[in-house]
């Protein structure tokens, strides 16, 4: 019991502490991003921060897990704890899958009660005047009456061409370019801007749900977390505790993705027109399902390697 005690313990703070910095982080971008804006929309903070806590929600679900399942399988290795008196891995799968499903629901519920209490206002607020340079790569924008007004008088440089004055930027001949953002930061890596929106797509995806009710809700969620806790015998494959980790991380990776492609509306319009006409099931319930059965599949090949392991080490004796 100690070490149940010990596994729930390092969950509930772990899920706790990645949520508070994943949202900070979160927060400060998008921020960010309302200030390279043009014009400036300023909203209130407390909606941002919102809008925030809905994206980490996922991605601190995902971390814990991962880090929640290995943390379990170096405490029955007794790389933590000198007892070699094991953890029930069905045990540890429970809790998990418990303490996910009620946290997650948890703040899901709390961020819609809040968002119903704040109103949606922006407030548009000028960044710079006449005359305001903007650059983008090699092309500059000169706008005459500030960035409030995209259709006034500008005045575009473009490399190897005169300078290109443009009283209306509309009309033939007259092409009106986009305005740049401020460059106040470079883009970053491929990767984890498709993290960052992969994640993204599944906390819409958990708003979705909960609009449609709290049954929608935490069959989702739960059969998502059913899937990933489901993936726990990586932590196992070597002796190598970080290389498991490592492994888990590329798996997980996996599975956002695969989230991501299930529930992208063209899969979407696959599942209506082949269930529609075949089985009596609602279309909602259709990823959840498939997250299900693969969750059940792994764990039926676990317990079979089990199961082979244990005849062995018998005949063996």
């Amino acid at each position: 019991m100690k070490k149940l005690a010990r596994l729930v313990l390092f969950f509930s703070l772990f899920f706790a502490l990645i949520f508070i910095v994943s949202t900070g982080l979160r927060f400060l971008h998008l921020r960010t991003e309302g200030i390279r804006a043009l014009p400036f929309q300023s909203r209130l903070l407390l909606l941002d921060g919102l809008s925030a806590a809905h994206w980490a929600l996922p991605l601190t679900i995902y971390v814990s897990l991962l880090c929640g399942l290995s943390y379990a399988a170096r405490l029955n290795a007794g790389l933590l704890d000198a007892r070699r008196r094991p953890l029930p891995v069905p045990l540890a799968m429970l809790s998990f899958f418990i303490l996910g499903t009620a946290l997650g629901g948890g703040i899901s519920l709390g961020l819609e009660r809040l968002e119903a209490m704040v109103p949606a206002r922006t407030v548009s607020t000028p960044l710079g005047g006449p005359g305001l340079l903007l650059t983008q790569g090699d092309t500059s924008i000169v706008l005459l009456r500030g960035p409030d007004e995209s259709r006034a008088p500008r005045i575009v440089a473009i490399p190897g061409r005169p300078l290109l004055y443009q009283e209306r930027p509309l009309g033939p001949n007259n092409t009106s370019l986009s305005l740049p953002p401020v460059p106040f930061r470079n883009e970053g890596p491929w990767f984890l801007r498709s993290l960052a929106i992969d994640f993204s797509l599944t906390g819409r995806q958990f708003e979705t749900r909960l609009r449609e009710g709290l049954l929608p809700f935490f069959v989702y969620a739960g059969a998502l977390i059913f899937l990933l806790i489901s993936l726990g015998f990586i932590q196992k494959l070597s002796r190598w505790p970080l290389a498991n980790l490592f492994l888990g991380c590329i798996c997980f990776r996996g599975i956002l993705a695969l989230e991501t492609f299930l529930n992208s509306p063209e899969t979407q319009d696959l599942f209506a027109e082949f269930l529609g006409n075949r089985f009596p099931l609602p279309l909602p319930w259709a990823v959840p399902l498939i997250f299900l059965s693969f969750g059940i599949l792994i764990n039926l090949y676990t317990f079979l390697v089990y199961l082979a392991k244990r005849q062995n080490d018998e005949e063996a004796i």
